[in-house]
């Protein structure tokens, strides 16, 4: 159990690094990052290389932005197998609603509690 522990701490934690780096080492702006990680995940599950890490890893691979691509990208391929291409359009999103909407719903409880200062 302790193994598997590591095991996903290190795999997310290594993930975390190549954003670091990237944001250290080129001008790329977050959104950027952002937007490369997803489409990462997106891109290496689509060639089936994303699923072993994932099985590897747990949530050390499903929780960075690069599990959320490929999250995505797997709903659209169930969707596109079970509907055709409408099924493409709409899977990823039905397999990512409910990490959607917690994050949605978590951000608006955060903005009811705490209020936001600015800063001198």
């Amino acid at each position: 159990m302790l193994m598997d522990y590591l095991i996903t701490f290190g795999v997310g934690g290594l993930i975390c690094v190549v954003g670091q780096i990237l944001i250290d080492k080129t001008s790329m702006t977050p959104a950027r990052i952002l937007v490369v990680f997803v489409t990462a995940g997106v891109v290496l599950s689509t060639l089936g290389l994303y699923e072993p890490l994932v099985e590897f890893a747990g949530a050390g691979a499903t929780i960075p932005l690069t599990g959320f691509g490929h999250t995505l990208a797997q709903g659209a391929i169930e969707g596109a197998r079970e509907h055709g291409l409408l099924g493409a359009l709409f899977g990823g999103l039905n397999a990512a609603a409910a990490g959607i909407s917690a994050a949605v719903i978590f951000g608006y409880l955060n903005a009811v509690i705490f209020s936001a200062r600015t800063k001198p």
